[in-house]
């Protein structure tokens, strides 16, 4: 089987010729793989580099970029932008800045629709009232109404993941989706992108900090670290017998639960 997405990348900005070096990564169609690190350590830049949006940035990546068997680095930039949104979706973590805030969200919608699809909006809009049910948003004009600035970021955050959704990507980058989000909502989140693994079969590179969320939705778990991967395995493995010194400080910082005793992430792991 052809993989989804195969990388074996080097990275950096002026200043940081080397924020990542030699990071390899594979994901099979439909998988969940999270990619966990410390702030700073480079997480981004791998997504930015899949999406070929470094240079904007200053940044250079080097090496090989493999999507479903089609190596981007050697797309011209007009492929490369019906690659974007269209087969390659990314969730970014500030939901209300990286709306538009001039325009209505089902504005928004329509521009998101337009850049990639020959046919007029109004053919698409039966199926944006069910991607708006999905994701549990309200599928009505008064809500399609609304600006960015009258959301709440939960809100904001399921408009984000609706607008990644609207091509049917083979590959979604979540980069720290629920960083922004109070606690309920990021269950609701992490409970939303599981169920649209499973029943559209994305897959997902889902970027985190957060090994409690990571242990929720992933299938497995890369570890990055002074920018290089040191330990990928499945998600069990990672929790239960990590190999790595620095995968046995993260799961150690985990917050355990008083009454269980049990690290917070390890209760989350679904059942074997």
């Amino acid at each position: 089987m052809t993989a989804l997405l195969d990388l074996r990348i080097s990275a950096g900005y002026p200043g940081r010729p080397a924020v990542i070096e030699d990071v390899e990564l594979r994901m099979a169609p439909g998988e969940v793989l999270g990619l966990v690190g410390r702030s700073g350590e480079g997480k981004s830049t791998i997504a930015m580099a899949i999406l070929r949006l470094l240079s904007p940035r200053g940044g250079v990546a080097k090496g090989q970029i493999r999507f479903q068997g089609k190596e981007l680095s050697r797309l011209s930039e007009a492929e490369m932008r019906r690659v974007r949104g269209r087969e390659i979706a990314l969730v970014p973590q500030s939901p209300i800045a990286s709306l538009n805030p001039a325009l209505s969200i089902g504005a928004q919608f329509r521009e998101a629709w337009s850049a990639h699809a020959p046919a007029p909006f109004r053919d698409f809009q039966p199926r944006l009232k069910e991607l708006l049910a999905g994701v549990n948003l309200p599928p009505d004009p008064a809500f399609l109404g609304r600006h960015p600035r009258e959301l709440s970021v939960g809100l904001a955050q399921r408009v984000l993941i609706a607008m990644a959704l609207i091509h049917r990507p083979a590959l979604i980058l979540a980069d720290e989706p629920t960083s922004a989000l109070d606690m309920i909502t990021q269950s609701e989140i992490l409970k939303l992108l599981t169920r649209l693994n499973h029943e559209m079969g994305m897959g997902i590179l889902y970027i985190s900090h957060d090994l409690v969320s990571i242990a929720a939705v992933c299938h497995r778990v890369a570890i990055l670290h002074q920018g290089r991967i040191v330990e990928c395995g499945a998600t069990e493995q990672i929790f239960h017998a990590p190999v790595h010194p620095y995968t046995h400080q993260l799961i150690a910082a985990i917050p355990r639960t008083p009454s269980l005793g049990a690290p917070a992430a390890e209760l989350m792991l679904p059942e074997p």
